[in-house]
């Protein structure tokens, strides 16, 4: 059986709506065309920061990890920590995952701010942090989780930052394009 454990916070959670509609679960149906050796654990946790997530990473690596997708940074960026502080989390979630699992395919998901912030030079710099961790790391990005779903309200909950589950299904394509090859991979060892 392989694993993938899916490493978030609320986008990933799926806020408010059935666990079954968060794109993680959808992944399942994804990977049932390459066979029925796949498991997807959602570990994601609504309101997680990265140091929230370095806190809660290490119950998560008991057990073998074949794909490790991490999705955290954008309550950093709410919360206005700075992008050194997040960008150091992130690598030291993914440095335990390789301790424990060095044959794990990591795959990092970026983010762009999906609220306008003042400072540029700040969103610019969180942008840009999620392609440095995947050169860094030989890891495949997702460049923008939220592409096609932010500021269009048939796709978001009221609160206009959360996806709804017809938001998910497009989270999902996302992911997919990018995870599709590297799962096709995994399942052939």
């Amino acid at each position: 059986m392989k694993t993938i454990l899916v490493f978030g916070d609320s986008l990933s959670e799926g806020l408010a709506i059935s666990p079954r509609q968060a794109w993680p679960m959808l992944l399942v149906e994804k990977l049932r065309s390459l066979g029925p050796n796949f498991r997807v654990i959602n570990a994601s946790a609504s309101g997680s920061t990265t140091e929230g997530g370095l806190r809660r990473l290490p119950t998560h690596l008991d057990h073998p990890i074949d794909i490790f997708i991490l999705e955290l940074g954008i309550n950093d960026a709410f919360h206005g920590i700075p992008v050194e502080q997040t960008r150091a989390n992130l690598q030291s979630m993914i440095d335990q995952v390789k301790a424990r699992n060095p044959n794990a395919s990591i795959t990092i998901v970026g983010m762009q701010v999906p609220i306008a912030a003042p400072d540029s030079e700040y969103v610019a710099a969180f942008v840009k942090m999620f392609g440095d961790l995947a050169e860094k790391n030989h890891a495949a990005l997702v460049p923008n989780l939220l592409e096609g779903v932010v500021g269009d309200p048939n796709l978001n909950l009221p609160d206009r930052i959360h996806p709804n589950a017809a938001g998910h299904k497009i989270l999902v394509e996302n992911v997919w394009r990018v995870l599709e090859p590297i799962a096709r991979e995994v399942a052939s060892k």
